[in-house]
């Protein structure tokens, strides 16, 4: 039995192993720290990774030592001018012992110094998203993010007519037959040379009657066989679906104030990260909304101070005239919209519901409202919504505080347990 030794030196001096048994000791205080991390940066720089702050306590690998106050050891400095081996140093008093110069605190409370943890991106998504799955990825019969197409794969000797290949069966008969009739060919060489060297007319009967059995031979050999066929043969290969877009919709009306826009960025942030993990290629549109809807930058959706009534339904159809335009069937499409919920009227919430259960769920995979209100009362949008909500494709929620954030993320994207029959 061999062993194998990998004696390979890790990047930069640093042991990956111990790194992973670290965080592996750190974990339960990293998973509590992360929900923390979203900021008021970029969305698409908020997946880089973060740094986590974990403290001291439970930290310590287990060690044996001396009892500073009962245990004898041996100990020799350097530089000592004072003091020979072997002779007896009295130990200080107890409560004397500190020779630091700050000032003591006055706080009957217990605290901790803590460290900073930087995770890397793999790290940082890991802890992430562990536990969460996005819904209904599975689209065109996908269980995963690949699609499959048929690709060409050389030739087959068996298949459908309708998949012959005509030139290479032809390659295959002229071949076949040119080898064929070669052989016949030498046989009746060899045969002619005999007849014209003999005179016995016994012997002279014998080689012609063979010479003419050879002829009629090479006159008989079939132009196609079974054998020359050729069919194009076609495999089915798996093609990644790399692109995935997200569409984030949110209402800008006077009503939404600067909490209301940072719980909302919060979960855009959540969302894109979740996505960028599934996909190579995350694409973001933003739309705003009041009276009107447009398509702005991040850095307006989120900054601009323009605002007005609040009027929903322009911005799904802005939503769905986007789609059309410049995403086809190959691209995954995700929206998130957040709004307090206050429209304009009665009307415009009807036709969000229509918009969305007759026009954008039959094109996108999922998409998820975030109401970011405190009142007790149901609004309009929400209880046309309600008629439409599945959790499968379209998922209501609300949220008005930071910490509700991550429960309801979870809710919404959590991996779906599946049940026995």
């Amino acid at each position: 039995m061999s062993h194998i030794i990998d004696r390979r030196k890790n990047d930069k001096g640093k042991s990956t192993g111990n790194r992973q048994k670290f965080l592996k000791r750190v974990e339960n205080q990293i998973k509590r720290a992360i929900p923390d991390i979203i900021s008021q940066e970029s969305i698409k720089d908020a997946k880089d990774g973060g740094s986590v702050k974990v403290p001291v306590r439970g930290l310590e690998e287990p060690s044996f030592r001396h009892d500073p106050k009962t245990g004898k050891k041996h100990l020799v400095k350097p530089g000592n001018d004072r003091y020979n081996e072997g002779d007896r140093i009295p130990k200080p008093k107890e409560g004397s012992g500190g020779s630091g110069k700050g000032k003591g605190s006055n706080s009957p409370e217990v605290t901790e110094d803590e460290f900073t943890v930087i995770l890397s991106r793999e790290e940082f998504l890991k802890y992430f998203f562990d536990e969460l799955a996005l819904p209904n990825m599975v689209k065109k019969l996908m269980e995963s993010t690949e699609n499959f197409s048929m690709r060409r794969a050389g030739y087959t000797r068996d298949s459908v007519p309708s998949r012959l290949n005509i030139k290479s069966s032809y390659q295959q008969s002229l071949g076949r037959q040119l080898a064929l009739k070669g052989v016949f060919d030498q046989k009746l060489l060899k045969l002619e040379e005999l007849l014209a060297t003999t005179t016995d007319p016994e012997e002279r009967a014998n080689l012609e009657e063979e010479i003419a059995k050879v002829r009629r031979q090479a006159s008989t050999i079939p132009f196609f066989e079974d054998i020359d066929l050729r069919y194009n043969n076609f495999e089915r290969v798996p093609i990644p679906i790399t692109s995935a877009v997200m569409f984030c919709v949110m209402d800008v009306s006077a009503s939404m104030g600067y909490h209301e826009k940072d719980i909302a960025k919060r979960f855009f942030t959540l969302l894109y990260i979740f996505l960028t993990r599934q996909y190579k290629n995350v694409e973001l549109v933003f739309i705003r909304h009041h009276t009107e809807a447009k398509e702005v930058s991040e850095e307006e959706f989120f900054n601009s101070r323009e605002s007005g009534g609040t009027v929903v339904a322009p911005s799904l159809e802005l939503m769905d005239r986007i789609i059309r335009e410049r995403y086809d069937d190959n691209w995954n499409v995700y929206c998130c919209q957040a709004s307090d919920g206050d429209v304009w009227s009665k009307q415009d919430a009807l036709e969000c519901k229509r918009l969305v259960q007759e026009v954008l769920l039959p094109e996108i995979q999922y998409m998820a409202y975030i109401e970011i209100s405190n009142k007790e009362r149901e609004s309009d949008l929400w209880q046309a919504y309600r008629r439409v909500s599945n959790d499968e494709t379209f998922a209501i929620r609300h949220i008005y505080e930071v910490f509700e954030i991550w429960p309801v993320f979870q809710g919404l994207f959590g991996k779906r347990k599946e049940t026995v029959s």
